[in-house]
């Protein structure tokens, strides 16, 4: 009778921590992924939010304030931060949704919550591409 309450012990799966050595090989399932990057896009979002606020304020203060607005923004460095975040907003947003919908329980079953992950991360980078263009002047 040990024995058998024993391999009941056994079968039983083992949940552990996953160290930082760890999680450079562990598999993430693509709604994990979304999850991790929906905190990561609303901490930098949260973090840049003087940042933000100063771009809004200079180019709504003044005409002078404008002019300087537009002379910082063309630098290439300001152009990427304001990429990434344009990137943090847009995925924040379609993951956002997404949760609400889940919420909702819409969208819950195993390959209809992997199928709605996927459709957040491509229209999350496809928006962030189209703006991208707009903020690069490509069209």
């Amino acid at each position: 009778m040990v024995d058998a309450q024993h391999n009941v012990k056994k079968d039983k799966p083992v949940y552990r921590n996953i160290g930082l050595a760890q999680l450079v090989k562990y598999r993430l399932p693509w709604a994990g992924k979304v999850s991790i990057l929906h905190r990561i896009s609303g901490a930098v979002l949260f973090l840049l939010l003087p940042f933000i606020l100063y771009l809004f304020d200079q180019s709504l203060a003044s005409e002078l304030s404008y002019q300087k607005f537009q002379a910082f923004t063309s630098n290439i460095l300001v152009k990427i931060i304001c990429l990434g975040l344009i990137w943090s907003f847009l995925h924040h947003f379609c993951a956002g949704i997404r949760y609400l919908l889940l919420d909702l329980e819409i969208g819950v079953e195993k390959s209809e919550s992997n199928r709605s992950a996927i459709i957040v991360l491509i229209v999350g980078l496809a928006l962030t591409a189209i703006v991208g263009l707009k903020l690069f002047d490509l069209y």
